[in-house]
């Protein structure tokens, strides 16, 4: 033979440019499927790609070591969080949104090396799942009491799997999804090792199969929790969103403005109400912050709510900034139109950053500037708020609490016949977050099986039946309201009896799993040391 017609091996840089790629692809296959898992959230209905993100996150970790699970886990951490909460810099800059992925993506890390740990183990897709619960469960609750968003079950609003959310709320639906994407890469493995060696593992087959399988069919099993019928008659509810001003008003007019624009819009309704043109609402809900000018202290902020409400004739839900005993409240206000203010809610979930400032003295050493943005912290509330709104019981949930299972839940055992959510979105401009948190109620519907309704200061609002369906909502930066016929439930699925126990046992079974995996390494390195 010719030498010229023998291979030859391969150039130093070619083979090193090999190495160097073979060694990449996993690192990019990890990052690209966080991108993937993100792409799949709304205001995307591509909730289905959710199932691929985790097949390729469960490649890229199969056989490797904690250490390597941990850094590719935090490249997906990046991948997912970094497009998804690119909404918290709109008004601050960058710096903030880094800095949170930063941190939320060290959840994600430790996901990834559990993940990475359990590969190898029999049923390795329910093992996984799990930990991904474990780690949301982590990030639900630490630092600064949590910060959950992001859950795979809010991005699954439009999905499938939804009604497992009644079952056992956002734990046992985001570990249907991401036990099915794992599911779905043992599958493919399998196949194409059993085509390449001719011998499959019968079990580890079945295993695979059921992991795909079962979520599948326990959505299915699981549609006759979701319905939207009336179990305790209907109200009819108006929800009003009255934008607020875009630019060019200081602080105080700001505020005096969003309040006018609501208690504006509030009186357009009644005057169609009064001509007969929309059907007159029991009960009215306005948005968090709609008065941020505190009405127990202003009179004349008092005097333009009264006027809307006694021009509406029914009680209306206001969100109001209120200072008592030196402390600021973020409050839903019920305000009667004969008796005035009855009842008051504080939001308890309050958001740290944006409604008070962690490490104020640390941070305030750092940069100055940084500790005006909170000037004074907002206090917690202690008590779940439900409103008795002509004769409906409505439970608040304001707007961040959303992210929160227990506070929604508590709102729902304390008596919720529906729950509101109103919120201010208006500082994320036309970011994904208003589209990000209507998700959230969306699951929230389904899991408490619940009419929801979303009052926002700049929009999108809109009205949620109890089985997820948006039947109205506005656009953004405009004035509306919305006005609907709504069913009253009182009836508790199994995810707002059972309450937190399918999360605490969803952490059990990552803690075994771990535990498995841990004490198979520690014989094994025994038995190569004998």
């Amino acid at each position: 033979m010719d030498e010229s017609d023998q291979v030859q091996p391969p150039t130093a840089p070619a083979a090193r440019g090999a190495r160097l790629l073979r060694r990449l692809a996993p690192a990019a296959a990890a990052a690209l499927s966080g991108v993937l898992l993100y792409v799949s959230f709304p205001p995307r209905t591509l909730w289905w790609l959710a199932l691929p993100a985790f097949a390729v996150f469960g490649w890229v970790l199969r056989g490797r070591g904690w250490k390597a699970g941990l850094g590719l886990g935090y490249l997906f951490g990046l991948g997912f969080l970094l497009p998804l909460l690119v909404w918290t810099g709109v008004e601050v800059g960058p710096g903030p949104w880094i800095a949170l992925v930063v941190i939320e993506a060290i959840f994600v890390a430790l996901v990834g090396a559990g993940v990475a740990a359990v590969s190898r183990l029999p049923g390795s897709p329910v093992w996984a799942a799990a930990i991904w619960v474990a780690g949301e469960a982590a990030r639900a609750r630490v630092p600064f009491n949590g910060f959950p968003w992001g859950k795979v079950a809010f991005g699954q609003a439009d999905g499938v799997f939804l009604p497992l959310a009644a079952v056992g709320g956002t734990p046992v639906l985001g570990f249907a999804v991401v036990l099915c994407g794992f599911g779905l890469y043992e599958v493919v493995r399998l196949a194409v090792e059993g085509r390449r060696t001719r011998v499959v593992r019968r079990s580890a087959a079945a295993v695979a199969l059921l992991s795909v399988a079962v979520p599948v069919v326990g959505a299915v099993a699981a549609r006759p929790l979701v319905s939207d019928k009336a179990e305790d008659g209907t109200v009819t509810v108006a929800v009003i969103q009255g934008n607020v001003p875009r630019a060019g008003l200081e602080f105080n007019a700001q505020r005096r403005a969003v309040l006018d624009y609501h208690a504006r819009e509030t009186e357009r309704l009644a005057a169609e109400v009064k001509a007969g043109k929309v059907a007159k609402p029991d009960f009215v809900l306005w948005p968090e912050n709609s008065s941020d000018i505190d009405p127990f202290a202003n009179a004349d902020a008092r005097a333009v709510i009264d006027e809307a409400v006694k021009a509406i004739g029914v009680p209306i839900s206001v969100g109001g900034v209120v200072e008592r005993d030196g402390k600021l409240y973020n409050e839903q206000i019920l305000w009667d139109p004969v008796k005035g203010p009855v009842d008051t809610y504080d939001k308890r979930q309050i958001q740290p950053f944006g409604e008070y400032l962690p490490l104020r003295s640390l941070i305030g050493a750092i940069n100055d500037n940084w500790t005006s943005m909170v000037s004074q912290d907002f206090s917690r509330g202690s008590k779940p708020g439900v409103f008795d709104m002509d004769g409906a019981k409505v439970g608040l949930v304001t707007c961040y609490e959303a992210a929160f299972d227990w506070a929604v839940r508590s709102e729902v055992t304390d008596g919720a016949q529906m729950i509101s959510v109103p919120s201010n979105n208006a500082t994320f401009d036309r970011s994904e977050m208003t589209y990000q948190q209507l998700a959230m109620s969306r699951v929230r519907a389904v899991e408490h099986s619940r009419t929801v309704t979303v009052p926002v200061t700049s929009g999108v609002s809109a009205i949620i039946m109890p089985d997820g369906r948006i039947t109205q909502k506005t656009g953004m930066f405009v004035a509306d309201s919305l006005v609907q016929k709504v069913p009253l439930r009182s009836s508790q699925t199994p995810a707002t009896q059972l309450g937190i126990l399918p999360e605490i046992a969803l952490v059990l079974i990552a803690a075994g799993g771990l535990g498995w995996a841990i004490g198979a390494g520690v014989r094994g390195r025994r038995a190569g040391g004998v």
